[in-house]
């Protein structure tokens, strides 16, 4: 966060770039905001089924996330609203709380939720929880994004094909469907994969062309022409014409402490899309993504929709890329889409009650596809193969447990694999190669060969409880390993910057089993942190102040030195330059 702003750009940073806007970027803005918003209508309102609600209320929902986050967001092209994994997990939480109060309550119990993730998030923006998005490793959120695409699509399985599909979890969900996709509604299920086809080759064709509005509106006018309707397919039918009205949601006989996990789960989801999203787009060196701010503008974009009769939002990528392509620069782009939609809710709702609830389907399974990022994976694949592991882990955890289960999981795994590379972390020998300045590891380097009688070694981790034991090992074998009789241990301490007492434990350990061998423990390269906290206990009166070294060249060179002294002949493999300076 930039401070030598004044305290009222910080906190209303939409405001700020407004003052400074230019006239050269309104056409990009004006052409970007009416493509979203051909995109935007109907994506919302299959958003808006997911959820378990009337189409319409996908439409109320983008109205205040929008104006909301073009004042307090701190990114210049995210697109706020409805979005697919919000919508499923509102549909998960909201059809655990409704329960037995039916469909009817769907809607209220929807609004009750988005304010309640609204309320996380300002808890969370005045605790100063931003740092939270980075809980979630790119792997993981991959694999987790897989999940939720697969549970988009089973979640639409009855939408085409107009069967009722029951089950508790996914397995239930596909083996009911399953069991009686021998029934299903012929002329649903052409119309789905007719629409589901037409969107991939139109994205394929035209890939700038707002393909998800001009399909929907083809299907409509299909139905509508040739009297489909009598054939049983089904359309959304009545949408109420006119904007949303404030109302503050009943609680009814809802416990508040029943919404917590729901909520927490969907806003620390949505925080992470917004930060990760809005940092891709950051693209100038005067937008900086400020995850505190973030929470801010989500929480009250959340409250905002709560309060109108919508439900939980986040940000789009789908959406942001569009705008991104179509020209966008500000957020004057998204207020450009949301007086399209304030025109779509006042003027079209009899076009909207024409949309077939097949193709809606059929666009949701289309956008829960493209959520499937193979290159990514690939990318992930060639990477490390653990890192593979970890995202069709958090892809299975997701869909065999369920959206909740799967956060705490890919959270968890995140911690887990953090936890793993710290206390296993890489240990090497170091020795000079020729031809290549400094010291390097003798694995790196084949050719490298370590000093006569000295053990150079690195371990890249700060030194704590975990892997105490793991550091006392490793440094051990290098020394039982190496093939001449060790006179030196000399530890580069560059990477291990922080030390608790139980690592200052295993120090003392590894200089009394050298002492024992014979062997002079030394160091280079410690940081002062690091040299204050060894200030506090006996370990660097054992060790000896003469044998901290600033740099890894001096410490050689004073080995050298010591060696020639001990045995008359300087030790080999040091380079001549070394002993030179």
């Amino acid at each position: 966060m930039d401070t030598d702003r004044p305290a009222w750009e910080r906190l209303l940073p939409g405001i700020a770039v407004l003052r400074r806007y230019e006239r050269g970027w309104l056409s990009g803005d004006v052409i970007a905001g009416i493509t979203v918003a051909a995109y935007l209508v109907p994506q919302v309102m299959a958003y808006a089924v997911i959820a378990g609600l009337p189409a319409v209320a996908g439409l109320w929902a983008i109205l205040l996330p929008i104006l909301v986050y073009a004042v307090l967001g701190t990114s210049r092209k995210l697109s706020i609203g409805p979005e697919s994994t919000t919508a499923l997990m509102t549909a998960a939480g909201v059809g655990a709380l409704a329960g037995a109060a039916g469909p009817d309550r769907y809607a209220e119990v929807a609004a009750i939720m988005a304010i309640a993730v609204g309320i996380v998030c300002l808890v969370g923006y005045v605790a100063r929880l931003g740092f939270v998005a980075t809980l979630l490793s790119r792997p993981v959120l991959i694999g987790y994004l897989v999940g939720i695409a697969v549970l988009m699509i089973v979640s639409q399985l009855g939408k085409v094909t107009k069967l009722e599909i029951e089950g508790e979890s996914t397995w239930r969900e596909v083996a009911s469907f399953l069991g009686q996709v021998g029934q299903a509604h012929v002329p649903t299920v052409i119309l789905g994969l007719a629409v589901l086809i037409l969107l991939y080759l139109a994205t394929w064709l035209m890939p700038k062309v707002p393909s998800p509005l001009l399909v929907l509106l083809l299907s409509a006018a299909v139905v509508a022409i040739f009297n489909l309707e009598r054939l049983g397919l089904e359309v959304i039918g009545e949408v109420p014409q006119g904007l949303p009205a404030f109302r503050l949601p009943d609680l009814g006989d809802l416990e508040v402490w029943a919404l917590l996990p729901y909520a927490l789960g969907i806003a620390v989801v949505g925080f992470s899309d917004n930060i990760l999203t809005g940092r891709a787009f950051a693209s100038s060196r005067d937008e900086a993504i400020d995850s505190n701010q973030e929470l801010l503008a989500l929480g009250t974009a959340n409250v905002a929709t709560g309060l109108f009769q919508g439900f939980p939002v986040s940000s789009s990528g789908s959406r942001t890329v569009l705008g991104d392509a179509a020209g966008a620069r500000t957020q004057v782009n998204s207020l450009v889409a949301l007086g399209a939609v304030v025109i779509v809710l006042l003027f079209a709702g009899p076009v909207l009650e024409s949309f077939p609830d097949a193709a809606l389907g059929a666009l949701v399974i289309y956008a829960a596809t493209r959520l499937i990022d193979v290159p990514e994976i690939r990318r992930i694949a060639r990477f490390r193969k653990s890192e593979l592991v970890i995202t069709a882990a958090t892809a299975a955890a997701v869909v065999v447990f369920g959206v909740l289960a799967g956060i705490g999981f890919a959270v968890s795994l995140s911690i887990l694999d953090l936890l793993r590379r710290i206390t296993r972390p890489e240990a090497d020998v170091l020795g000079y190669a020729p031809g290549v300045p400094g010291m390097h590891s003798l694995e790196d380097y084949p050719d490298a060969d370590p000093v006569q009688g000295l053990v150079v070694f690195r371990y890249d981790s700060p030194l704590f409880f975990a892997n105490a034991d793991n550091f006392l090992e490793k440094a051990t074998d290098a020394v039982d390993e190496s093939e001449d009789p060790v006179e030196w241990f000399l530890l580069n301490a560059e990477a291990n910057t922080e030390i608790d007492l139980t690592a200052v434990d295993a120090l003392e350990e590894l200089r009394t089993r050298l002492e024992q061998r014979g062997i002079t423990f030394a160091f280079a390269r410690v940081k002062q942190d690091l040299y204050r906290r060894l200030e506090l206990t006996p370990f660097i009166g054992h060790i000896g102040e003469e044998n901290f070294f600033a740099t890894l060249p001096t410490a050689v060179r004073e080995y050298a030195r010591r060696y020639r002294d001990k045995h008359g002949v300087l030790p080999e493999g040091v380079p001549p330059e070394i002993l030179r300076a």
